[in-house]
């Protein structure tokens, strides 16, 4: 499986999650596709305008809260909101954008969302850090129930694990030891054939390829 298909795989349940908080009980596979090639493709110019702004606002490829707002307001997400120009023209920030956003996080469209996903929260809009931590999302229950292992000899080196440690791959039976040594020598031996192409090319000698005796 290619890491496209495996990251849309992983899209497909959150997306199916939020159109049941919505009120569908069903849908078809082309409609569910179309949904997460949006939902995808707006994640990455999410993550891609934010890193601009991080490296515009603090040459940083580390973003920073603010980066995040700037990014939701370019994307759209953060409406109604006044230009730049036209807060420096008020005095005054406008936040309505801000303030709608965080409306709809701690509000009931997000809070069946996380209800749906199994991530209950307790009374009230606030969610609790702890009963986030003590029940797990989909991903890692279904990462449970095909490990028999454990996560740490299954998944490690994957995106789905923890990095891996790099070890050298020793070669055995021939004169290298390691991938390093054999790619060194290949480049290597480019190296002496193309000088010795050119060397013949100087001197007017056809090469074995261009030879017609070659062909004989």
């Amino acid at each position: 499986m290619s890491s496209h298909a495996l990251y849309t795989s992983l899209l497909r349940p959150p997306v199916l999650h939020i159109l049941r908080a919505a009120g569908f009980q069903s849908t078809k596979p082309a409609v569910l596709d179309t949904l997460v090639d949006l939902t995808a493709r707006y994640l990455v110019l999410l993550a891609s305008t934010t890193a601009s702004h991080a490296l515009i606002n603090h040459n940083d490829l580390t973003p920073t809260i603010t980066d995040m707002r700037m990014a939701l307001q370019d994307v759209g997400a953060l409406r109604p909101q006044r230009s730049a120009m036209e807060e420096q023209c008020r005095g005054e920030e406008d936040i309505r954008g801000v303030d709608g956003f965080i409306k709809w996080i701690m509000g009931d469209m997000n809070k069946e969302i996380r209800r749906i996903a199994g991530l209950a929260v307790t009374e009230g809009e606030m969610v609790d850090v702890n009963v986030l931590g003590e029940n797990e999302d989909f991903l890692t229950a279904l990462k449970k129930k095909h490990s028999k292992t454990g996560e740490e000899s299954r998944y490690q080196g994957t995106v789905l694990g923890k990095i891996a440690d790099e070890k050298p791959v020793r070669i055995e039976g021939g004169h290298v030891e390691s991938i390093q040594a054999w790619e060194a020598r290949l480049r290597e031996k480019d190296r002496i054939h193309k000088s010795e192409t050119a060397r013949k090319i100087s001197f007017g000698i056809p090469s074995a390829e261009s030879s017609p005796l070659s062909e004989i």
